[in-house]
């Protein structure tokens, strides 16, 4: 703003508009391209060449020709009435603008051009049309490119709960971000080379087919420009499967009357399996436990754990059978008497004594 401050203010400012987006670095780069050969070359310089997205560059004219008339900018290398942002008159210090102008720029009287709150958009190349007195005019196109200090990315995902080798889902790495590459990472290494893993062109959207608990994640994507890099936080899908067949656990296959069955069933699922209970075919109760205080010889049979994903909608069941016996030495018509039987070995109980 110094530089354009020293130039003195114009007959009608622009407007300026601000950019929140803070701490990007863009770096201003230029290459000069000639329309003619002439003794004294005329160059374009940025000023600075290190700015801040929301700050001013000023586009500085070298060797202007003798007796200009007037100057005329152009967005881009193509001059026409479309890419005309403004023009500066010599003699009459009228400054006319044009349908590419933004109202962030303003033209001086020694050819430059400052412009405002640069954007990304701001990107690219410049023309200057310098019209001499007479019917000689001469040209040059100066061409800066902004490059991004990238921000932190994110991963976006079109499904975090896909069917387990069913569904496909998309990872996009955002933000879309000009001049920048992409990489990716899986459980902290590199993307491997995998049919089930395809990429877009500039590698800034990661399709995935057939997610397995194997391929869920964790994801991490890279954004790179020539200035900086930024890796995103990690995203791990939770593809949803099962049940697998249960299992039920339990430290016997017998038991004796007076004693408790405690049963336990599990089976692999995502979401968790809802379960239910039965013996020889009739529904017990709900629950991943099952809990039967002292049983008698009525309680044998065969117990079964069914398992069932309410997502997916699959279910499976397991069965294991359980005998209960009197204990050696006791009459049906003790065990009734005391039903809690706790002791099960050689000694001899209250009820055997009687």
């Amino acid at each position: 703003m110094q530089a354009a401050q020293a130039m003195g203010p114009l007959s009608a400012p622009p407007c300026t508009v601000h950019i929140t987006w803070k701490d990007l670095l863009l770096t201003a780069s230029l290459l000069i391209f000639w329309n003619s050969p002439t003794t004294a070359q005329v160059t374009i310089e940025a000023q600075p060449t290190n700015i801040s997205e929301g700050n001013d560059v000023l586009l500085l004219v070298h060797n202007l020709p003798q007796n200009p008339a007037a100057y005329i900018w152009y967005k881009g290398q193509i001059m026409d009435l479309h890419h005309y942002i403004t023009a500066y008159t010599i003699d009459t210090e009228r400054i006319i603008f044009g349908p590419a102008y933004s109202g962030r720029e303003r033209v001086y009287s020694n050819a430059s051009l400052l412009i405002q709150s640069v954007n990304q958009k701001d990107a690219g190349s410049y023309t200057v049309k310098i019209i001499k007195r007479g019917d000689g005019t001469e040209g040059v196109t100066g061409h800066f490119t902004l490059y991004v200090e990238t921000p932190k990315p994110s991963i976006n995902s079109s499904n975090l709960n896909p069917r387990e080798a069913m569904e496909t889902v998309t990872l996009s790495c955002d933000p879309d971000t000009q001049n920048a590459s992409y990489l990716w990472w899986i459980n902290g290494q590199i993307l491997p080379i995998s049919p089930r893993l395809q990429l877009s062109e500039n590698n800034r959207t990661l399709i995935l087919f057939g997610v397995t608990k194997r391929t869920a994640g964790p994801y991490e994507c890279e954004m790179k420009s020539p200035v900086s890099s930024s890796r995103s936080d990690p995203v791990t899908l939770n593809p949803v499967y099962g049940p697998d067949v249960p299992s039920i656990l339990s430290p016997f296959t017998y038991y004796y009357t007076g004693e408790n069955i405690h049963l336990y069933c599990f089976a692999d699922s995502n979401p968790p399996a809802e379960y239910s209970w039965k013996i020889n075919g009739k529904f017990l109760q709900s629950g991943q436990e099952l809990f039967i205080p002292h049983i008698t010889t009525k309680h044998s049979g065969l117990y079964g754990c069914s398992a069932r994903n309410s997502v997916t909608g699959s279910e499976r069941s397991t069965s294991k059978m359980i005998k209960v016996l009197t204990p050696p030495g006791v009459g049906p018509a003790c065990v009734e008497k005391e039903p809690w039987w706790p002791v099960l070995n050689s000694a001899k109980s209250s009820c055997q004594l009687k």
